[in-house]
């Protein structure tokens, strides 16, 4: 078996070209990213600065909106369900109430977890390193995630697109190696001169059915560093944003849309430079003016000179036209630009509609379908596996048997699909209503049901918020009770108020008696 190092390098020669598109999306949008020199830090790198904002906002929104929609803010972007093919051994009502409470404490659990964790910044970075570069690895370790760049990782698929073997590459200070290592490192490293970090190298691969890692450093496995994970609790989640067969590394966003990237960035620099040069004001005076041009260089404001006004000229940029044409160009190239990213340019007048942004806001979130049913096998499916796994290994979370319940993400596209589910059901309605009029609805709608589909729609908790069938009849019952009571006092008090009844109840005078 080859070392690390090896076959990081011989990974490496497929993944320049990916690598190269990659570097050159990053230096039109966000060159932070990734860089050219990937053998020393950014810190240590000049990095080159666009023409145009226009990439990096439209980044940083696209990663914002796959943000909220992957792991959505206070809601759980997962749901514990009894398996389909077990709801028949769980028909009773009590027995789902009990387990309904059980998942959704575990629920909360996790989702706590998540929140006091810096997951979410990481999974923002690396989301932008997948609209960019098309690729990203996060590592789920003991303090945390981590996200390693395409400039960092190497990765070997097969013709299915499954993983089998990741090499990592890290600098790390020699101070932090054991003794071992660090006299190792003057014999086997010399061509590092005095230099104060090193390579290392961690060597993920599939062996018989589980995931096996280790480090490396200078071709020696540090000691301490093999750790071994379940086929579907991997700490190392490979995540991809395009995908082509046969490729083992994703295309981004902005390689989609590259070449209009480019063109607006030659195109803000020439209205830049142009209009910087069309903004110079440059006196010219004719040689055989009288007007002496240090003359009129010294003269201050109000001054008189001496001299001829037509012997002065202003030097003039012709090129309105083609500044108008130019900027017209990447108005357009920019509008494009916003629509692929999920920019919208709401209208600012008295006729735009919420019903009109929401609209646009569904017709642009479409676009990315494909991305949130990619994203959820390859990173949330995973990453929940992954929770679960450490949270039961601490005992934090009790043992769920799979073959009794799983876990369904309600997330990203699947979230998309409650929303539509809640439109089409409010549309269904509203034709009923418009259609047999409102008196319908109470007829053939069961009320109880649409409350029930509404609140899964909205992903809204229902246990125990929405009144059972049972209890509606009770309170019903004992309203029925309550006022057949009322009714037989309001009797008994108009009874008592008749002259018949008050005769009745007046004391009666004893008849004399004859001896």
């Amino acid at each position: 078996m080859s070392n690390a190092r090896t076959c990081y390098d011989r990974l490496s020669s497929y993944r320049n070209t990916f690598l190269n598109t990659a570097v050159e999306c990053a230096e039109l949008t966000l060159p932070y990213l990734l860089t050219e020199d990937i053998s020393a830090p950014t810190s240590r790198q000049k990095l080159p600065l666009p023409w145009q904002s226009v990439g990096a906002k439209a980044v940083v929104t696209l990663a914002s909106k796959l943000m909220l929609a992957l792991l959505p803010p206070q809601t759980t972007f997962f749901k514990l369900q009894v398996r389909d093919d077990k709801l028949g051994e769980m028909d009773s009502p009590e027995i789902r109430s009990e387990l309904d409470l059980s998942f959704s404490k575990i629920e909360r659990t996790i989702m706590d977890f998540i929140a006091a964790s810096n997951d979410r910044v990481v999974v923002h970075q690396a989301i932008k390193h997948l609209i960019v570069s098309g690729n990203a690895l996060i590592f789920m370790g003991k303090d945390g995630l981590k996200n390693f760049p395409l400039n960092r990782f190497v990765i070997n698929r097969d013709g299915n697109g499954n993983v089998l073997e990741i090499v990592t590459k890290e600098l790390i200070s020699k101070e932090l190696l054991t003794d071992v290592l660090y006299d190792e490192s003057t014999v086997v490293d010399d061509s590092k001169g005095g230099e104060k970090e090193c390579d290392v190298y961690t060597h993920v691969r599939l062996e018989n059915g589980r995931w096996v890692w280790h480090q490396e450093v200078f071709d020696k496995i540090i000691p301490g560093s093999r750790s071994t994970a379940p086929k579907n609790a991997s700490p190392w989640l490979p995540l991809r944003f395009n995908t082509v067969d046969g490729e083992d590394y994703g295309r981004g966003r902005v390689e989609e849309f590259l070449g209009d990237f480019r063109s607006l960035n030659a195109l803000s620099q020439a209205l830049i430079e142009g209009s910087s040069a069309a903004a110079k004001v440059v006196f010219m005076v004719s040689p055989s003016s009288t007007t002496k041009p240090g003359t009129l260089a010294k003269a201050g404001n109000g001054a008189i000179i001496q001299g001829r006004p037509d012997d002065v000229s202003v030097v003039q940029v012709g090129k309105t036209a083609d500044f108008a044409t130019a900027a017209n160009m990447a108005q357009q190239i920019e509008r494009r630009i916003g629509e692929a990213f999920l920019q919208l340019n709401i209208r600012q007048s008295e006729r735009t509609t919420a019903e009109e942004v929401r609209l646009t806001q569904l017709e642009l979130e479409q676009q990315l379908g494909g991305l949130f049913s990619l994203l959820t096998v390859e990173f949330l499916v995973p990453y929940l596996n992954r929770i679960m796994l450490v949270l039961q290994r601490n005992g934090q979370l009790p043992k769920i048997p799979k073959e009794f319940v799983r876990p369904q993400i309600v997330a990203g596209v699947n979230a998309l699909g409650r929303g539509q589910d809640r439109e089409s059901l409010a549309n269904f309605m509203g034709t009923i209503a418009q259609t047999l009029g409102p008196e319908a609805l109470m007829k053939y709608i069961n009320p109880s049901e649409v409350i029930k589909r509404l609140a899964a729609a909205q992903g809204i908790d229902a246990l125990n918020l929405i009144k059972s069938d049972e209890q509606l009849a009770e309170e019903a019952q004992q309203a029925q009770q309550e006022q057949i009571g009322q009714s037989l006092v309001g009797q008994a008090g108009q009874l008592a108020k008749t002259p018949m009844a008050e005769q009745a109840m007046m004391p009666t005078e004893e008849e004399p008696t004859t001896e």
